[in-house]
């Protein structure tokens, strides 16, 4: 029988910051689901407004370090000082964000979880300062995570690391999970001529583009809506394009809401579109794909990993706002192709597993303890 382990999770944000997205998902459902079989999970983060410095959800302990400034060196004198207390037995790092360069001071196993890491998109993200600071920091992984093994959820994000130095014999891939709906999604007959996105409203999601394809195809489609489901800091710019564009009345900017109404709004899409210009997996891909309905994507890290081109949807090259369009159009115009695409992205679907997937994490965590 497995042994349980006090786990020490670093990650800039908890499930609960207004700016959580796909890896604080993967999170949660990772790890609830090993603190429900006895490790025990504490997951430092840094401080947000109306937060206290300690919270309890989803089985896991939540220790709020500090505001942003002070929370990347306040991480790693915790991480210090308590490992070598003996209150943990194993760090998980998750490289997201900023590296946290854990295996420098820890005095106990690291398993690098590695989501995706940015690179230029930076750039296109953040404050040119900030995107160089991470660039730069990025560099410094190969050098200073020679011994830790790394855990990451696609096989873009395996070659990426292997790109940058990372043996290939140290990276475990393990897909992320979904979530089933108790009633399989209507995949029989025509939806309505609705184009979707889901996920955080940040510009390296390129969001724009969706916007820029959609107002090419209202007069062939007349009846064509939009909904954005998310919220982030890129709405009031995307707002303003709809308006430009002339398509702010058929357009849904819905903010944050309920599993249950995302689900609902997702599973009345004729296509849901990710134009982001790089992702760890595409955490959202599946999530539409679960409720039956096809992708339109950008053809890059991450996506091309989630989406099967001409099967569960298709894949376009980055910015290509007339190639959108295109593929878009064709799922719009053609009901047979369109009902053919659901189906297969629900069975595409069923192959995600969470429980599988922490099963994964449990495996490579005991792996690297034992290897240490």
């Amino acid at each position: 029988m497995k042994r349980s382990n006090r786990v020490l999770v670093l990650n800039e944000r908890d499930p609960t910051h207004p700016k959580a997205g796909g890896a604080e998902v993967h999170i949660v459902e990772i790890f609830s689901r090993l603190a429900a079989k006895g490790h025990e999970v504490t997951l430092a983060t840094s401080t947000q407004a109306g937060a206290g410095p300690r919270d309890e959800m989803y089985g896991l302990s939540v220790r709020r370090l500090g505001p942003l400034p002070l929370y990347y060196p306040r991480a790693a004198w915790t991480c210090a000082r308590e490992t070598r207390r003996g209150s943990f037995e194993i760090v998980v790092e998750c490289l997201n964000k900023l590296p946290f360069f854990s295996p420098v001071y820890s005095s106990v196993p690291v398993l690098a979880l590695c989501h995706h890491l940015f690179g230029s998109v930076a750039f296109q993200q953040v404050p040119w300062p900030v995107a160089a600071a991470v660039w730069t920091a990025e560099r410094f992984i190969p050098p200073l995570y020679r011994k830790p093994p790394f855990i990451t959820i696609s096989e873009s994000s395996r070659d990426d690391l292997i790109a940058r130095g990372i043996r290939a014999d140290r990276i475990r891939v393990s897909h992320c999970g979904a979530h089933h709906p108790a009633v399989t999604p209507e995949v029989e007959s025509p939806r309505p001529h609705r184009l979707a996105y889901v996920g955080r409203v940040e510009p390296y999601k390129r969001i724009d583009v969706m916007l820029r394809a959609a107002a090419s195809l209202t007069e062939r489609f007349p009846a064509l809506e939009l909904v954005v489901i998310g919220r982030g800091g890129a709405l009031p710019e995307l707002q303003t394009l709809a308006r430009e564009l002339g398509i702010e009345d058929r357009t849904r900017f819905t903010g944050f809401v309920s599993n249950e109404e995302r689900d609902a709004l997702l599973a009345g899409s004729r296509v849901c579109i990710c134009a982001s210009e790089k992702e760890g997996w595409g955490l959202t891909v599946i999530e539409a794909n679960v409720l039956g309905t096809p992708v339109v994507a950008t053809d890059t890290d991450g996506l091309r990993d989630s989406v099967r081109d001409g099967e569960t949807g298709y894949l376009v090259t980055s910015g290509d706002v007339a190639g959108f369009a295109e593929r878009c159009a064709r799922l719009l115009a053609d009901d047979a192709l369109a009902i053919r695409m659901s189906r297969a992205a629900l069975a595409w679907s069923r192959g995600f597993d969470w429980d599988r997937a922490a099963e994964d994490m449990e495996q490579a965590m005991e792996q690297a303890m034992a290897s240490s």
